[in-house]
């Protein structure tokens, strides 16, 4: 049982427990990404069995009539494993969805998943005709080739700052070099994608920044932040028009999850911290 300082964070542990909180962020008028916790697995039965969970809950949020999706992680459906393991439960998946009109967000890992990830979704957006999107990392050097690369890929791109820690030969590690990838990268999306930018940030001043680009390109967008943090924009940037999308984790490995968000921001630290003492 996920206990109460936890569940800022996960949506409970069963399908039916994400799909209910999803029911009701659509009531707030903000949309769900839906995502089984779990990564990295070794063991062909542990990939094949998330699959295999995916599969169901894409007919759960259809069924449902949710506006909702899902998002996958490469090593949690056999990356680890092979290349072609991985490409076999990511095919079953978008399949499955691409049936019942639900879109599959495929996450990106560490720098040494980035080409064959890139390269399925790039293979999949074409066979879907964009129902399909990946997240790129503004911190990786090499991300402007990349979204290069997608902009004539239908589907959707989730821009994010980056959260692994990789080399300083491949990634820039001073924060001002980041946000400065990021500006630019959203720049070029805007000016250079038809449709399809997902600014994924929890950063006030991108999202800002996102918004003039819109006014000057016209070009669709939408905010994506996590389940648990900074709510309240949510909710105002939703009532504001503007297409909002929580990211919604759930499952029974919710703690590493979980210690990784309590870590990430002092925000956090204190809601955990006061969730204890109980003040």
């Amino acid at each position: 049982m996920i206990p109460p300082i936890a569940n800022k964070f996960v949506a409970g542990e069963t399908a039916e427990g994400a799909v209910s909180y999803a029911e009701s962020l659509n009531g707030d008028g903000v949309s769900g990404i839906l995502n089984l916790l779990g990564e990295h697995y070794t063991d062909r039965r542990g990939a094949d069995a998330d699959a295999d969970a995916y599969v169901s809950l894409v007919q759960d949020i259809a069924d449902a009539d949710l506006d909702a999706c899902v998002s996958v992680k490469p090593s949690q459906i056999g990356l680890d494993i092979s290349d072609g393991v991985f490409r076999e439960n990511l095919d079953r998946i978008v399949d499955a969805a691409d049936d019942e009109g639900v879109f599959v967000w495929v996450d990106m890992e560490d720098h040494e998943t980035t080409d064959v990830t890139l390269d399925a979704v790039c293979d999949l957006g074409r066979e879907t005709d964009g129902n399909v999107g990946v997240c790129v990392q503004a911190n990786l050097k090499r991300t402007p080739d990349d979204v290069e690369r997608l902009a004539d890929v239908p589907g959707k791109v989730r821009l994010v700052k980056g959260a692994y820690n990789e080399p300083k030969s491949i990634a820039y590690k001073e924060k001002s070099k980041v946000d400065e990838a990021y500006r630019d990268l959203l720049e070029f999306m805007f000016a250079e994608f038809d449709d399809g930018i997902a600014v994924g940030s929890h950063d006030p001043k991108m999202i800002s920044h996102a918004r003039d680009l819109h006014d000057e390109y016209g070009t669709p967008y939408e905010v994506q932040m996590l389940m648990g943090v900074r709510e309240d924009a949510q909710r105002e940037l939703a009532d504001d028009d503007v297409e909002v999308w929580q990211y919604v984790p759930y499952g029974d490995k919710w703690f590493q999850y979980f210690y990784r968000r309590v870590r990430e921001r002092k925000e956090n630290a204190l809601f955990a911290m006061r969730a204890v003492l109980g003040v």
